[in-house]
């Protein structure tokens, strides 16, 4: 595991979880994996939503409201298998996301989706999207060094809401 100064400051130094530990891990991940586009979601699988709790483009990705977990190989894999997703071009982006142009705009054209599960629980997932071809076996297999860091920042997220007030 790899651990960062900047990302155990964040969790000690803030009063703004879980926005500060998830901003910190978006650094983290790029610092050693790469990323363009950035996002945390967290799932509500009993009501069958997925909601988008964290973005660094929040104009294009923003951080609201819910939207419904559609059955499909990504769902099969990420969800019910808690396997990483990666679809490494366009054209296999565009079989499981809709917004592929959107994607695309953006000078993304490779995809990993990282499900953070503690035990059998999924607490969310890590999506990282960078240019053709980046996501690598050898990078995918980076993404084991950030997963305490992730179900830490899903574990203040699940904390904050319980509460009703961030932490």
């Amino acid at each position: 595991m790899i651990t960062s100064p900047d990302f155990l400051d964040s969790l000690t130094n803030s009063n703004n979880q879980p926005d500060a530990a998830f901003f910190a891990l978006y650094n983290l991940v790029d610092r050693i994996i790469g990323v363009r586009l950035f996002t945390l979601t967290t799932f509500d699988i009993a009501n069958g939503t997925a909601k988008r709790v964290y973005s660094n483009m929040p104009k294009e990705y923003p951080v609201s409201g819910t939207k419904p977990i559609e059955q499909s190989a990504w769902t099969n894999t990420v969800i019910d298998n808690h396997k990483n997703f990666v679809a490494n071009n366009l054209d296999e982006i565009s079989r499981v996301f809709n917004d592929f142009e959107l994607i695309e705009s953006l000078g993304c054209k490779s995809v990993v989706n990282v499900p953070i599960v503690v035990g059998d629980n999924l607490l969310g997932t890590v999506n990282c999207l960078h240019r053709e071809n980046y996501y690598t076996a050898d990078r995918v297999e980076k993404f084991d060094n950030i997963k305490l860091a992730a179900i830490t920042c899903f574990l203040l997220h699940l904390l904050g809401n319980n509460s009703g007030e961030p932490i």
